[in-house]
């Protein structure tokens, strides 16, 4: 026991240990490429059921068959949701039959990538289901605590908070909230971690003060490892889980080991049983930041506050490189944001959930807690700092945390530089861009000029909706125009000079206000028809509404300038030059627009068009393609859409071209200079 204990307590041991691991880590994730071994032909899979996620008409079940696989039903009836919620429990073996698919990447650049995230957990197929039937009821004891917990929740009143607060499933909170506490820098109070594992802690021993340390530490030990079954072993409350054991383990063995070398040995452990978690955003958040609380814990000293600041301060810098890569923005007052919801959610909130949930009298108080959060969400949202930070080299974020691990004075002038870096490295890019984004059935594109002085949007996409039952609405609000905000800021870009809206049809406007709130937008162009819904409450804005440009880079022409009787026609068609390249910009104009263009203009040899509505048999003739002669045709388009968009005549017209398509080809990136210009695919 004594040489086990030396050999433990070698220091040059984590050395090896940590080689070892990059090693492993390196030859497990990266080296060896996993595929399915499931037989998708069948069309059916019988599993057990993992997870269940309810929200509004969706149901979202993960499945554990011969590999996990996730499965997407839509329920048809309010009746058969309430059949769902009594026969569906967690364990259950599931009988589900539909069509496999491959999850997509992501089609415009620097956005999230579904496809990966799933391969990161071993999934590597998604079904939608057709049709679904028990095959048999769960007896694990473990999975009926579980289901009845969860079945409790769901039919409780703020079902939504209490998923969130106690089994860490943020399913049910709705867009608005959770992107509030996202800008604010305070999502992590919603998610399981160190904090409410703390806050657990503290509520167990009131109870078992009186049993004896061991007794007291073997039975909190076993509570919270079956917690962590019951919010299904999240990367960040498993560390904080098994933290907790290492330290008692050191501390009984008396091993004399730091925190910090705790921390290791927890990475470690999970890292090896999973090396996939390295990639997990909750694994990377808990233990960046726990290292950095660990590694400077002689400076947070002072009074119960000044702590708390230093302590929010040591959280924001230790995150800062890992939101910036994956917002490519920061907000500084979440420092002093952090403060006041630590207190108000560790000391009010959290604890009074767990109560309420146990009482539901007083669920009442649980309301107003709620609504006040909301408030205060809403207050400090509008009191943020936002600064954007463009998609940089890694070697920024490396540099960022080797100056923090320095520990010198004055070294906030040096992390200042290195976050300015990435924004200084953007605007002094000379190079003009046009972005054909992949909107789905939609149009949106983005042109730049060099040094990021005018940017220009021509529409903001927008998905049709269809009126829904209540039970049928989803607690989620998303917005197909989010990619395109969230890849500007990656290039740098939180301005628009000018929003051009070529005509009000949804699938073109309606993400206009998703637009303004997320960018700043100088000035709006309409066309000369009539104004729909979606474009009067564009009037609304504080936002200058004018059919004049006063430009430099680029020069605009619309070739459409008639009143027609239907909104496609009356579309702004704009020709935009620059250099020596001439692109046009069709929106949804027929064939009989490009007569009228034909008829007024002399067009020819056009370097790129966006063809008109969507590849529509009533757009783009054959003698309008033939006499602009384009070199490129950029398609914009859903995928499998209900209008079978393009058309095939459309293509068989366009065959002279080189055809880019957003459905196949995802967000088309055209980069150019006086030199010549290439493109770029993000393709599905």
């Amino acid at each position: 026991m004594k040489n086990l204990k030396k050999v433990l307590q070698y220091n040059k041991l984590f050395i090896v240990l940590f080689i070892l691991l990059g090693i492993y880590i390196y030859l497990t994730t990266v080296i060896i490429k996993y595929k399915s071994t499931l037989d998708i032909d069948k069309n059916s899979i019988e599993g057990v059921i993992k997870d269940i996620k309810l929200n509004g008409d969706k149901l979202t079940l993960e499945i554990r068959a011969k590999e996990t696989i996730i499965a997407n039903y839509y329920i048809k009836s309010r009746e058969e949701q309430v059949k769902i919620k009594e026969i569906l429990h967690y364990g259950d073996t599931i009988l589900l039959k539909g069509t496999f698919t491959v999850p997509l990447n992501n089609t415009i650049p620097n956005n999230f990538n579904y496809k990966k995230y799933l391969y990161n957990k071993k999934i590597y197929y998604t079904l939608n289901v057709d049709s679904y039937k028990i095959i048999k009821n769960n007896k694990n004891l473990l999975y009926k605590l579980k289901d009845k917990l969860y079945k409790k929740i769901i039919d409780s009143d703020n079902n939504d908070f209490y998923l969130a607060f106690i089994l860490g499933d943020k399913t049910l909170l709705s867009s608005d909230f959770y992107e509030n506490f996202q800008i604010n820098g305070v999502s992590h109070l919603l998610a399981l971690s160190g904090m409410h594992i703390n806050i657990l802690l503290v509520i167990i021993n009131i109870f078992l003060k009186k049993s004896k340390e061991i007794n007291r530490i073997i039975l909190t030990c076993t509570i919270l490892t079956l917690y962590l079954f019951l919010t299904g072993v999240t990367s960040s409350l498993l560390r904080a889980t098994l933290f907790y054991i290492l330290k008692n383990i050191n501390k009984y063995f008396n091993l004399n080991y730091s925190n910090m070398k705790l921390l290791f040995i927890c990475a470690f452990i999970i890292l090896s049983l999973n090396p996939f978690m390295i990639y997990d955003l909750g694994f990377i958040y808990s233990f960046s930041v726990c290292f950095g609380i660990f590694f400077y814990h002689d400076f947070i000293k002072g009074n119960y506050f000044i702590k708390l600041f230093k302590l929010s301060l040591i959280t924001f810098l230790f995150s800062l490189p890992i939101t910036a890569t994956i917002n490519y923005e920061i907000n500084l007052s979440s420092i002093f944001i952090n403060m006041i919801f630590i207190l108000w959610i560790s000391l009010v909130v959290y604890p009074i959930s767990l109560i309420a949930f146990i009482i539901p009298i007083l669920n009442p108080i649980f309301s107003i807690l709620i609504n006040i959060t909301t408030f205060l969400n809403s207050i400090m949202n509008n009191l943020s700092i936002i600064i954007n930070i463009p998609k940089t080299s890694i070697v920024i974020p490396i540099l960022f945390y080797m100056v923090l691990l320095l520990r010198k004075k004055n070294i906030y002038y040096a992390l200042i530089i290195l976050i300015l870096i990435p924004k200084f490295i953007k605007i002094l890019d000379n190079n003009y861009y046009v972005y054909f984004f992949d909107v789905g059935q939609g149009d949106s594109a983005v042109l730049v000029s060099p040094y990021h002085q005018e940017v220009l949007m021509i529409d903001t996409g927008g998905k049709t909706t269809f009126t829904k039952e209540l039970w049928q609405k989803s607690s989620k609000n998303h917005n197909v125009s989010d990619g395109v905000v969230k890849f500007l800021k990656s290039r740098g870009i939180t301005k628009i000079n000018y929003l051009i809206i070529t005509h009000g049809d949804e699938d073109h406007t309606k993400d206009a206000q998703n637009i303004i709130k997320k960018l700043k937008v100088k000035n709006i162009i309409l066309n000369n028809g009539s104004i729909n819904s979606l474009e009067k409450n564009l009037l609304n804005q504080n936002i200058n509404i004018t059919n004049r440009y006063h430009l430099k880079y680029f020069n605009i022409i619309n070739l459409n300038n008639e009143l027609y009787n239907n909104e496609n026609d009356n579309s702004i068609v704009n020709y935009i030059s620059f250099l020596s390249y001439k692109f046009l910009f069709m929106g949804d104009a027929s064939k009989l627009i490009e007569d009228k263009i034909l008829e007024k203009y002399n067009l020819k040899n056009i370097d790129v068009i966006k063809i008109g509505h969507h590849g529509s048999k009533t757009s783009t003739d054959k003698g309008f393609i033939n006499q602009i002669n384009p070199t490129y045709s950029v398609i914009s388009v859903g995928r499998s859409n209900r209008y079978n968009h393009p058309h095939e005549e459309v293509l068989k017209i366009l065959t002279n071209t080189n055809i880019l398509r957003t459905d196949k080809d995802g967000t088309v990136t055209f980069r150019l200079d006086k030199k010549g210009f290439d493109f770029n695919l993000c393709k599905p």
